[in-house]
């Protein structure tokens, strides 16, 4: 048999112990809960970062690799038919209109993106020996407005002797 006895000296934590304990603990959380809001709003801009700069890569990639004729021309969901044709204009992204500059703009996920063909020497695309492409992905985060900009050359290949 088991005999249990009791201490009268045995004391518990009193009231105030367990207030002080539970305080601590309340302090310690707030600032737990704090590091995870600092990181998840760091995650997200990163993600943008990142989002922004893919979509600006995918439209200099897709000028570079499109036929010459067809540079001025953006099939963006791939289905054989363009969803934009880009124009000079001072419209959808353009700066200014009869610069030479054709442009075209697109709203994605938070991301907005301005591509633009350039011709480098002579007054139309058919004439220039290259065009300077250029995209620029402009988005928002609790900081301000943040950019990424890239840029490429392109030969046209009726100067480079292959069509």
């Amino acid at each position: 048999m088991i005999k249990l006895t009791f201490h009268q000296d045995a004391t518990g934590a009193t009231f105030s112990e367990v207030l002080v304990a539970l305080a601590l603990t309340s302090v310690g959380v707030v600032g737990v809960m704090g590091a995870f809001q600092a990181s998840d709003k760091s995650v997200r801009q990163d993600a943008l970062a990142i989002r922004a700069l893919a979509l600006a890569e995918s439209r200099i990639e897709i000028k570079r690799a499109v036929p010459w004729d067809q540079l001025l021309l953006d099939d963006l969901n791939h289905d054989g038919m363009p969803d934009i044709v880009m124009h000079d204009d001072g419209t959808g992204g353009d700066r200014t209109a009869g610069d030479g500059i054709y442009s075209g703009m697109l709203e994605q996920q938070g991301v907005t993106v301005i591509w633009t063909v350039a011709p480098r020497h002579g007054d139309g695309l058919g004439s220039s020996g290259g065009v300077v492409i250029e995209a620029r992905a402009v988005y928002q985060t609790s900081s301000g407005e943040h950019e990424v900009h890239l840029a490429t050359l392109r030969a046209n290949p009726s100067f480079a002797g292959s069509r």
